[in-house]
């Protein structure tokens, strides 16, 4: 079976998802809340659309029952994940979405028995958070199996979508995450600086709330996880600002206010900027000896990225290759996954 339900499929990377699908020959069933979008997209794709809320769970159930699986494309996913995962869970459906967001992955986490026991895999973070990311965690741990602590980082060169924009509007106030001795530990934004060399020289990242604090932890089992993304100096500055400020930030008229300016910006990267982007990670194991590993990873585009192993899973998913349960990418498909895609490459420095 080659068709799967596409939610949010009106959005900068589901319209994206639906087009490469499409061109993959896969035919994915567009959905989402907004018939005028969806269906002006169905219609010159070719493919079939269904409009429903996720306040109506008879509705969700109607919509799942004849599909394999879900792809949740719809942030934030604070909003949108808790109603699909619980449908999915009813009718017996795999469950995929592209979120970064901690809390949404440790809510998924937590329906791993419950999808077992319905025969389902739950995988959140099928696009740029998390896969390459957390098969580069995989990759640490298997050189260094003895590891304690793990850091990851990266370097995104490139713009970002409105709907990206919009979720990190809406974390602003809440501050960061670390792992400290497996426990999910608060901290403040911008908690930690250091240097990084991505491989073109070293440049300033700080802490953020990556979602691998959350999904390495159940990829690799190691205790203490650290991941930082590197900023301009002012963007730094600012995230060290909202330490003061964050409770008038998550006032609800100023979320407002933000959200309709990012509403009248571009809906995201365009192909060119896609084209010549690029995504740098880095990631670094230490065990209780000092026994160091170091290993780098050079990506296309975060947004071209996603797309291309957002519809690489959904395909395996298609084709029987899941693991019933909540999983990680690398957990499912393995360290190496993502060397499967054009213009990766991995290098193991120490």
């Amino acid at each position: 079976m080659s068709s799967f339900l596409l939610y949010g499929a009106n959005g900068y990377t589901g319209e994206l998802i639906a087009r490469l699908a499409v061109q993959k020959g896969l035919s994915p069933i567009l959905a989402g809340r907004s018939s005028q979008k969806i269906a002006t997209l169905a219609t010159e794709l070719g493919l079939e659309y269904r409009i429903f809320t996720l306040n109506n769970p008879p509705a969700i159930d109607e919509a799942l029952a004849d599909v394999p699986a879900v792809l949740n494309c719809a942030g934030p996913f604070s909003q949108t994940t808790k109603s699909l995962v619980a449908g999915c869970l009813r009718t017996k459906t795999h469950y995929l979405d592209i979120t970064g967001e901690v809390a949404v992955f440790e809510a998924i986490a937590a329906q791993n028995a419950s999808a077992q026991a319905a025969g389902i895999m739950l995988l959140p973070g099928v696009g740029f958070d998390v896969v390459p990311s957390d098969c580069l965690a995989a990759h640490l741990k298997a050189r260094l199996p003895t590891a304690t602590q793990l850091t990851l980082a990266f370097q995104a060169l490139g713009r970002i979508s409105r709907g990206t924009a919009t979720t990190m509007v809406e974390a602003q106030g809440k501050g960061g995450f670390v792992r400290h001795s497996g426990v999910l530990t608060s901290v403040p934004p911008a908690w930690k600086t250091r240097p990084i060399d991505f491989g073109q020289g070293a440049v300033t990242a700080v802490t953020i709330p990556w979602g691998d604090v959350s999904t390495a932890f159940y990829t690799t089992g190691i205790p203490n996880i650290e991941v930082y993304a590197a900023f301009p100096a002012l963007i730094r500055m600012g995230m060290v600002a909202t330490r003061y400020i964050g409770g008038l930030l998550s006032l609800p008229p100023v979320q407002n206010l933000q959200k309709r300016l990012i509403q009248k910006q571009l809906p995201g990267p365009t192909e060119t900027e896609r084209t010549q982007g690029k995504s740098l990670l880095w990631g670094e194991v230490v065990d209780d000896s000092g026994k160091t590993a170091i290993s780098r990873l050079q990506c296309p585009e975060g947004y071209t990225l996603t797309i291309m192993t957002a519809v690489e899973i959904v395909s395996r998913v298609l084709a029987g290759q899941f693991h019933p349960g909540f999983q990680t990418p690398s957990l499912v498909y393995g360290a190496d996954f993502i060397l499967d895609f054009d213009g990766v490459v991995r290098e193991d420095l120490i």
